[in-house]
Formats: structure tokens, sequence, C-alpha cells
């Protein structure tokens, strides 16, 4: 009999809070791990919570920062880091210095599986799996369009990625054919739930025949937010603007301000929303999301058939996504405030084309991405599967880890029917 069958899988899940994406994606993996019946044990960590001070505010608060006030001083750092296996052991041997009580975790925890949505725990449990210190290779999840060198790794178990142009290229960096799959990015499974605008609209207080622009300000509300909607204000047809202003608090008391102080005449209707756990209800119920390219985003919104008008990328990764987005015609490009709500009234002028815009996000639409993978990952044989595979594991884990699967093996074995014998 298979050691395989005596015990759930224990899966680790790897994210980093550099932004909010990296973390709705493994939020997402975790959520379908929890469902899975052949999933014993999951947890989900942010590893910037194992590492020192200085090394989560460079990946965290540097990187807002950078956002916010130098946006092409991050496009620069962007573009000169992306060197196919460039600094590899000088950035290592950072990582390595700044993650001891990462590493130790993981080492303790010996996972069944591990799986990776930011580059960098992925670099670092790929190097303790060649040093024998734990028994599984991490696989990776992409979570942007493009594939930036820095999610390269010689030791994976597997990559999964949204295009096909992603595939070719870590082909071409020499990664295995077989072990990569085109699964899209990993969102709420709550975006599998096919859900009626008119229904929505209602449901959420908004008004039904108006059409509905959500302006999506990301996760911790950045952005020049209040400059979109005084130019949104222009639009001369009858709209309605819901402002999601995230974790902003500040920005949520002064959209409620501005949207207290419109005249009741207006053309366009403000509606300020803080933080929500609900966005894709607000999704469901928008004919247009105007906000940044971000892979989790713009996944969402492909999955709920929704176009998207892009404003200010961050110079790097959004600017990539932003051309795959115009590339498959789900989006159009507000390059210029000034311009901007005339850009969008041609659009909703143009019925026809807002509806291929509509129609082509099924190209790129992967609601069912985080179950794709899942299944995918417990799809994979266990490192034991075997009795004559013990002696390869307790080079992992220990004399003490081979006898206890012995005895399960045996007590198994006892209580297995005739048939079974």
């Amino acid at each position: 009999m298979a050691l395989e069958s005596l015990k759930k899988r224990k899966v680790l899940v790897l994210s980093a809070s550099a932004g909010a994406g990296h973390v709705r994606a493994a939020e997402a993996l975790e959520q379908i791990c929890r469902m899975h019946s052949d999933v014993g044990e999951v947890q989900h960590w942010d590893m910037l919570k194992y590492t020192t001070r200085l090394f989560r505010h460079i990946y965290s608060q540097v990187y807002l920062d950078l956002i916010n006030k130098a946006p092409r001083m991050l496009g620069w750092i962007y573009d000169t880091f992306d060197t196919p296996w460039r600094n590899e052991k000088m950035r290592m041997a950072f990582e390595k210095f700044n993650a001891g009580p990462f590493l130790k975790a993981a080492m303790a925890f010996q996972p069944d599986h591990i799986i990776c949505t930011h580059f960098t725990p992925a670099s670092l449990l790929g190097w303790l799996y060649e040093k024998g210190k734990i028994p599984v290779k991490p696989a990776i999840v992409v979570t942007d369009y493009d594939c930036h060198a820095m999610w390269l790794n010689r030791t994976y178990q597997h990559y999964f990625v949204l295009l096909d142009e992603t595939r070719e290229f870590l082909v071409q960096m020499g990664i295995d054919p077989a072990r990569i799959t085109m699964s899209g990015i990993p969102i709420d499974p709550v975006f599998m739930e096919t859900k009626a605008r008119e229904d929505v609209r209602r449901k959420l207080g908004l008004t039904e025949n108006l059409f509905t622009i959500l302006v999506a300000a990301g996760g911790y509300g950045v952005g020049p937010v209040e400059a979109l909607l005084t130019q949104l204000l222009k639009i001369s047809r009858p709209v309605q603007l819901v402002v999601i202003a995230g974790h902003g608090e500040e920005l949520k008391q002064r959209l409620d301000h501005l949207a207290a102080r419109q005249n009741r005449n207006a053309t366009a209707r403000v509606v300020p929303v803080g933080f929500t756990t609900v966005m894709d209800e607000y999704m469901a119920a928008a004919d247009l999301l105007l906000g940044k390219p971000g892979g989790l985003t713009t996944s969402e919104a492909m999955a709920r058939n929704l176009p998207l008008c892009i404003v200010n990328p961050i110079p790097g990764q959004e600017e990539r996504n932003s051309a795959h987005l115009l590339e498959f015609g789900v989006a159009i490009r507000g390059n210029n405030l000034p311009t901007l709500a005339w850009k969008i009234q041609k659009l909703i002028d143009d019925p026809r084309r807002l509806a291929r815009m509509r129609e082509n996000t099924r190209q790129l639409a992967h609601p069912e991405a985080a179950r794709t993978i899942v299944n995918t990952m417990l799809s994979w044989p266990l490192e034991i599967e075997s009795e004559e595979a013990l002696p390869r594991y307790r080079f992992f884990t220990g004399h003490w880890a081979q006898k206890r699967l012995l005895r399960q093996h045996r007590r198994q074995s006892n209580k297995a029917s005739p048939s079974e014998l």
C-alpha cells in the first residue's frame, strides 16, 4: 500500500506584502486548499513578517513611496534588474541574510507542497531544497501578465502563468515546457459565481439605469484619485462614479465631502466606498473600470467581463500589463487628465465598441485559476510514495518521521478490508 494514501496534504502558500496583489493571490489559493478534501493543513505566510525590519521597509514602504513620489525611479529599477540570472548570487546572499526566521520556520513546517505568489520566497525555498533542508521544490505563480527576470528560478516544481507569450519567454529561458501551466492569475473563488448586474446594483444601493464607472484607487488608496474624479465630473452624459478608496481613510473622508457638495442637478452621481470585501459585486455592477492595471485587479475585471480605462500605470510591470490589455482590445488608455472625460464619453457613445471590449475580456478571463492551480498541484505525487522511499525522506525529517509513518502504514493495513489485502 502506498504511504501517499496515509496522509492528507500539507500545503504552504507564500506571498510578500509588496503591494496587495501577491497577498490576494495567495489568499485565493488558501481558500481553495481549505475546501479541498485532499488537503489536511494549509498555511499562508506573508514572508515579510519573518524578515528583518530593514528588509520589510524596503519591500513595502519604500515600494509605496516610489509609486507616489518617484514612479520613474521605480520603472528604472524594474528595467535595470530585468536581466535573466544577473546578480543571482548577490541577491540570494542579501535575502538569506535578512530572512533567517523565515528559513527556520519553513524547515520546521516541512510541507508536502509549496506554492509561491512572489519571487523572493520562491528563490529562498529553492535554495533550501538544494541544501536538503526541505523535501519539495516550490511551485511559482507569476502574478503579472509579463514575466520579469526576478521570477526566474533554477529550482522549481512548476510555473503557473496567464499568457502564452509568458510561457514562451520561460521556455526560451530554459524552463521545461512540461512544467508550465497557463492557468491564469489566482483570484478569489467568489469570481466564479455569476451575478446579474441589475441585481447587484440594487443590493449595493446604486442607480440601476445609469452607466457606472468603477474608480479603483488600489488596496492602499494611493494615486491621484481626486484629480481623476474632478475630470470625470465633466462627463456630460448621466453616469454614476463608484470610487473605491481602499484603506485610505482620509481619502474616503475627502471623497464624502466632495460627494456632499455635488450639485443635485449634476449629471454625475458620486458614490464613495471605503475598504470593501465585496469588490467582486462592485465589478459586477460596473460598465467600465478606471484605474491602474495591476495583475490581480485586471484578472478580477476580466472574470467579470469588465473593460478598463487605464490611468497612470506604474512604470515597469503595469506598463507591460497595459500593453497586453491594449493588444487584446479590452482597454483604452487615458494618457492626459484634461482629455479623460472626453475619451470616456466617446466610449460611452459607442456601445458597439464597448460590447466588443466586453466580449474580448473572455480571452483573458480565468475565474477558476486558483482551483486549476490547486488541482494541478495536488495531482503531483508526494515525495513519499512508498515504504521503499522512506530512507530518502529520512534525509529531510529524521528517523522519528520514518517510524511514525511506518506505524501509520501498519495501522492502515490492519484496518483494510479483505479485498484490499
